[in-house]
């Protein structure tokens, strides 16, 4: 991160406002300092593309609070630094024998903002990664320490989790594990669009997670299948569970088999990517696309992405080969993946099985705006939601009709932060006040 006078988010296209941004290394310090702020918002690793984050007046970055990682091996649970990265806390969890079930394409980002934000990674039956949350405790408007649980708070839980910075500051998380797991990685290049939306069902249960690369404007695409080898086994080719029966054969659906590292855009370095060629290897060292130790790009790029229900897959492909000539020139890579349905409110997830179209743009807002319109204007018919940390141009009020629990959402808000305090001009355009 910049220094406090030219703080920026990690792409550097949001420049924050805060007239007062604070660094505390204790939780007391947090509570002492939201208890005496007007507005205040949190910032973790600052990946996100809009101003979610933002505040005129009190920012806190939460990376310098106490790292903890509790692991309760009988439960199954871990209860982790909201403000700590995934990387950081999946070593641990490997090294006592668990697992996440999933995780983001980058490991760098901090689990309270992907949580808040409704962050996924991919594969049929699994959900986004606050799914994996069961439990968060966090400061309030007066500076009290709250919890709710899945167990403990059922009714308001599923409401909690994807907050959207706007019920508190979170500062632990409790974590469902599973037994860790090996995983297998595979690229295939050349698979046609068309052939993928005719079947896509096929594609996307093809691996534990997969995702495809495209370009759009050339009527191909790179799947990249993770293949779930079980639990301690190097074997690599054993399918466990909802692995999948991938291929490892030099031809599949008309796509080829890479036989040397790939990067979702072919021009970057591949050593940036996590182990493919079906090498098994630990989960945290294969989900993800990109290795810790490396950071994929300077942060020059822009990024949006629609959730619709899966069953719109093959149409809402057809609609944005319609527009590929269109979005090519301010596209570095589009990505396809799918997300498990889940119960949290304001999840791009919730109520149904979804497919996700993600775009890395060059950075150039003027250039890219238009065509993000353009593709909003094809998908909303397709029942599209935002991501929430990126960038979008559709109107709040057209985004939280998407939502039959945004009402439960604004009640939620209202207990917890009756003043306000936690409200910023993004989530006052969401839920303005009455």
């Amino acid at each position: 991160m910049p220094g406090d006078n030219s703080l920026t988010n990690w792409a550097g296209n949001i420049a924050f406002a805060a007239a007062r941004v604070h660094r505390p290394d204790s939780i007391g310090e947090l509570r002492k300092i939201v208890s005496a702020s007007r507005k205040v918002r949190a910032l973790g690793t600052g990946h996100c593309f809009n101003h979610i984050a933002d505040t005129p007046e009190d920012l806190v970055a939460v990376g310098g609070l106490p790292d903890v990682i509790e692991i309760d091996t009988a439960a199954g649970t871990a209860s982790v630094s909201a403000g700590l990265r995934y990387a950081e806390v999946a070593e641990q969890l490997h090294r006592a024998g668990f697992a996440l079930p999933n995780l983001a394409s980058l490991p760098h980002i901090s689990i309270a903002g992907a949580c808040a934000t409704g962050t996924h990674g991919s594969g049929d039956r699994n959900g986004g990664l606050a799914t994996a949350v069961s439990a968060l405790r966090f400061v309030t408007a007066d500076g009290d320490l709250a919890q709710l649980s899945r167990r403990d708070d059922p009714e308001r839980f599923p409401g909690a989790v994807v907050n959207l910075g706007a019920l508190g500051i979170v500062t632990n998380v409790t974590l469902d594990l599973v037994p860790a797991f090996d995983v297998a990685q595979y690229v295939y290049l050349g698979l046609g669009l068309e052939r993928l939306a005719a079947e896509f069902a096929t594609v996307s249960g093809a691996a534990y997670s997969v995702s495809v690369f495209t370009k759009w404007a050339g009527g191909e695409g790179a799947v990249w299948l993770k293949q779930h080898l079980g639990s301690g086994t190097t074997a690599a080719h054993r399918a466990e569970g909802n692995a999948g029966s991938g291929p490892a054969e030099s031809q599949w659906l008309g796509a080829r088999l890479a036989t040397t590292q790939q990067h979702p855009i072919p021009q970057m370095p591949a050593g940036f990517c996590t182990q493919q060629g079906g090498i098994p290897g630990p989960w945290h060292e294969r989900l993800p696309h990109f290795r810790p130790e490396f950071t994929p790009s300077a942060g020059e790029e822009l990024q949006t992405e629609f959730l619709l229900p899966r069953e719109q897959a093959a149409a809402a492909i057809g609609a944005l080969l319609a527009l590929g000539d269109r979005i090519a020139p301010v596209l570095q890579v589009s990505e396809i993946r799918t997300v498990a349905a889940d119960d949290l409110w304001l999840s791009p997830a919730y109520g149904r099985d979804s497919v996700a179209f993600h775009f890395t743009w060059v950075k150039d807002a003027e250039a890219v705006t238009p065509v993000i319109g353009a593709i909003e204007e094809a998908l909303l018919p397709l029942g599209a939601r935002p991501h929430w940390g990126k960038v979008f141009t559709m109107q709040p009020a057209r985004v939280v009709q998407r939502y039959e629990r945004a009402e439960d959402f604004r009640r939620l808000m209202d207990e917890f932060d009756p003043v306000g305090k936690f409200r910023n001009a993004y989530v006052e355009d969401l839920f303005p006040t009455s």
